[in-house]
């Protein structure tokens, strides 16, 4: 195999084209295995599919993934079907390309000049649109960090956005993306049957037990060196090595060209998705930018919502054909047909509980008034308390025979709550229905012994049936609560005020004699990094830095804003 890459590269010079090989389908011109060299010198492996018959210039529907599966054929052949040329590129190392797999980093410079190639095509007419969901939604910001004059629209479905929300959210890394580099990585396609099996449960609970510092999993594997993962516990704040790889800041002023991003209240790739569209209508106030959002997950909200979601039944109105909205929206951008009709306004959001989508300008739109609840004892106080008072909680790091976590995606509708050591906060029974709609929002006041600590707040509504319907929540490293970019420690000993708000956006009604729930609690599980406070980088400190347990007073003047739509 190595042999025939040395051959391949012979052939090949700046921009072109080797061996490619080109198959008939019904109706279809396929060519599958192109292999394209970027202006650096890697090589990424690229897809076309051509309507036959057809001999004027076309738009190109193009899509940029690490995800390389044979089958990504049946969807560049959908897009010549639909009267466009069909492209598939992937990240440098899968398929037919030499280099080795490394997701992320190079993916926008190497977009762009497919992008480029593309343009230049005597079947373009120089004209390309870009979708797809998760990593393939990322790729699409990635390549307008340098935005290409071809490249005229974007639809990122459920887009993550590197070091803000994989592999981690609020600088707090997660187990599970860890399993994912070997995935992408081990060989030229998707190693399925290594991803699927127990051995990385098992793995993640030895670290836990045996109190191994974070950065040591890859060596527990017996695999040697993990680079991707290596990389990602050297920069533990949101730095240049993540502000390098999509828009930051003042890039997104640039991005003049319209976008439509759909994501769902459950989608892990949501916080991804809303940082891409606050930070383009922030630096861009004519921001093209539409948003559809509703009752979705990950994959979902990707195409094809799912009609029961993790034991909830999704309402009627919910159930839109999102890919075929996508379709409409190329149309719309490059056949000059009507703009997609469900896009009544640019923010889009489906209420649960009320079967009916609200149409709005915007996020802040989603509500329009606010709910303030104090943390008071066990209540959600709407009054801030005249007496200061504190709850307190102790947090034995060193004992692992129990855990803590935020994940509750598994399912959304509980008898019972597991509340474990997590503080709860109820509030009195609602007196009529009342529409939570946004992104809630907090300030914790507290005091710890230690000079950090991770934790999580959690929203529930307990139903008049007593059962328990999951919202939404907040995970994060309390050190870096003003700023991901810039770590300031905690002082032990000291009042500290926490502020948290890149939390997941929801939108439910709850039904009169509801109670709104808060459980507020430190991470301690199997599933991502321990914090144990220190104050060195987290991915070095084992059970052997846990010595005395996490000593937390939380007052009561601490408090959550709950957006609410009237």
């Amino acid at each position: 195999m190595r042999k025939l890459f040395s051959l391949l590269l012979l052939c090949l010079v700046l921009g072109d084209i080797a061996s490619a090989q080109s198959k008939k389908t019904t109706g279809v011109y396929l060519q599958d295995s192109v292999l394209l060299k970027t202006h650096n010198g890697a090589f990424v492996t690229v897809m076309i599919a051509r309507k036959k018959g057809i001999t004027e210039k076309l738009p190109t529907i193009f899509q940029f993934t690490i995800y390389a599966r044979r089958s990504d054929t049946s969807k560049i052949q959908e897009a010549a079907d639909r009267g466009y040329v069909g492209v598939m590129a992937y990240t440098r190392g899968k398929w037919n390309s030499p280099d080795a797999p490394l997701a992320y980093e190079a993916d926008g410079r190497d977009a762009y000049d497919v992008i480029d190639w593309i343009s230049k095509q005597p079947w373009s007419d120089g004209r390309v649109g870009m979708y797809g969901g998760s990593y393939n939604g990322f790729t699409q910001w990635a390549a307008t960090k340098k935005l290409h004059p071809a490249l005229k629209t974007i639809v990122p479905s459920a887009a993550v956005a590197p070091g803000l929300d994989v592999p981690m959210t609020n600088n707090v890394q997660m187990s599970f993306v860890f399993s994912w580099t070997y995935y992408t990585s081990n060989n030229k396609f998707l190693d399925e049957k290594d991803y699927n099996g127990p051995q990385w449960n098992q793995l993640y609970w030895k670290w836990y037990n045996a109190g191994l510092a974070y950065r040591t999993l890859d060596s527990l594997t017996g695999r040697g060196i993990n680079n991707m993962f290596g990389h990602w516990v050297a920069h533990p704040t949101y730095d240049r090595y993540w502000q390098n790889m999509i828009p930051y800041q003042k890039e997104f002023a640039d991005i003049n060209i319209p976008v439509l991003t759909t994501t769902g209240y459950y989608d892990g790739g949501q916080i991804g998705g809303m940082y891409y569209y606050r930070e383009h209508l922030k630096y861009n106030s004519k921001a093209n930018h539409y948003v559809i959002i509703g009752p979705y997950g990950h994959f979902g909200s990707q195409g094809h919502p799912d009609s029961v979601l993790n034991g909830y039944r999704v309402d009627d109105a919910a159930r839109i054909n999102i890919h075929e909205i996508i379709y409409q929206w190329f149309d719309y951008i490059f056949k000059n047909k009507p703009k997609p009709a469900f896009l009544k306004d640019k923010f889009n959001f489906e209420v649960m509980g009320t079967n009916q989508w609200k149409h709005v300008p915007s996020l802040k739109q989603m509500s329009n008034d606010t709910l303030k609840f104090y943390l008071d004892k066990s209540r959600l106080n709407p009054a801030k308390p005249l007496k200061k008072a504190f709850a307190a909680q102790s947090i034995n790091f060193a004992n692992r025979d129990s855990i803590s976590s935020y994940y509750f995606l598994n399912q959304l509708i509980y008898d019972t709550l597991n509340t474990g050591s997590s503080l709860v906060f109820k509030s009195e029974p609602l007196t009529g229905a009342l529409t939570v709609s946004g992104a809630f929002s907090g300030m914790l006041k507290t005091i710890i012994n230690k000079k950090d600590m991770d934790y999580h707040v959690v929203m529930f509504e307990e139903m008049p049936d007593g059962k328990y319907f999951y919202l939404t929540y907040f995970m994060g490293r309390a050190s870096y609560a003003t700023n991901p970019e810039k770590r300031h420690l905690l002082k032990p000993g000291q009042m500290e005020s926490i502020p948290f708000t890149n939390t997941y956006i929801t939108s439910r009604q709850f039904s009169k004699g509801s109670r709104i729930v808060i459980m507020l609690n430190i991470n301690k599980s199997p599933f991502e990094q321990i914090n144990y406070g220190t104050g060195k980088n987290v991915s070095d400190e084992t059970i052997l830095d846990a010595k005395m347990p996490l000593q937390i007073k939380w007052f009561n003047d601490s408090y959550i804003n709950i957006p609410v739509l009237r």
